[in-house]
């Protein structure tokens, strides 16, 4: 049986401070601004970026959302900017953007379709909220996917959430968001939280949304990673694998690069 090393929260925590701090340097801006939703990934992305001691803009974008989600966040940035001195905040609420979009664009008799398609456009509401602040204050826009939703399933709205110019936890499995922002003091409000993209307006977490939870997505990408296939397992296990197979293969338009099309050197 192999046993895991311990997670060194502390190493890790000094490694991505540093490497935000040399990007934001590197690139000659100012600082950092988060989308703050309530959850564990946004919560950790900021306090990673505020231990930097540059500018962190934590910003909260409600389009109907549930109150728990708004209370959590709130939480957050209340007890972010009590510890660091350089985290301020807005709130931008993009409710009544969202019901004129709405207003403006045609329905569908898709039902399912015509659903996700509005909780996308949510995200990407979000997104664009993100990059004007990030334009007016010379901010970088710091992303808060984790490894397993960028890279394993695809758990994110192409150019709405996953439109950031840097990616501070995306190679920390949700197991060790987990740790690090227990090891960080994030509210325990947060890490008691169920996991939710909160992009329809309820209290759907994202398991009830991909059938899994994410300690049993990480093994599945653990075990696809090794090469496994589904004949190599039975009942729940196979019914995981199939979940994370399903959607890693639908979802590659989104972690692989946007298709390009070559002219062939003779047409041109």
């Amino acid at each position: 049986m192999t046993v895991s090393p311990p997670f060194q929260a502390e190493k890790i925590n000094n490694h991505i401070v540093k490497w935000l701090l040399d990007y934001a340097t590197n690139a000659k801006v100012k600082g950092f601004v988060v989308g703050i939703s309530g959850g564990i990934d946004s919560a950790l992305t900021s306090t990673l970026c505020a231990q930097t001691g540059l500018p962190t803009l934590c910003v909260e974008m409600p389009i109907h959302q549930a109150e728990s989600h708004v209370n959590r966040a709130n939480e957050h940035i209340d007890q972010l900017k009590k510890r660091f001195s350089n985290v301020t905040n807005e709130r931008v609420d993009l409710t009544p953007t969202f019901e004129i979009f709405k207003s403006d664009v045609p329905t569908s008799d898709n039902e399912k379709a015509y659903n996700l398609s509005l909780a996308n456009t949510r995200a990407r509401l979000r997104m664009t909220t993100l990059y004007y602040l990030a334009g007016i204050h010379g901010l970088l826009v710091a992303g808060t996917g984790n490894k397993v939703e960028d890279f394993g399933v695809g758990f994110f709205t192409k150019y709405g959430d996953g439109g950031v110019d840097l990616s501070p936890i995306a190679d920390l499995l949700k197991s060790e968001v987990r740790l690090l922002s227990k090891f960080l003091n994030v509210p325990e409000s947060i890490l008691a939280a169920k996991p939710t993209d909160g992009l329809f307006g309820d209290d759907r977490s994202d398991e009830d949304q991909i059938g899994a939870n994410y300690d049993e997505l990480e093994w599945a990408m653990a075990e696809f990673e090794k090469g496994k296939t589904e004949n190599d397992f039975l009942g729940r296990e196979l019914t995981v694998f199939k979940i994370f197979t399903r959607l890693n293969f639908l979802n590659l338009h989104k972690t692989n690069p946007v298709p390009v099309c070559k002219i062939p050197q003779e047409l041109k």
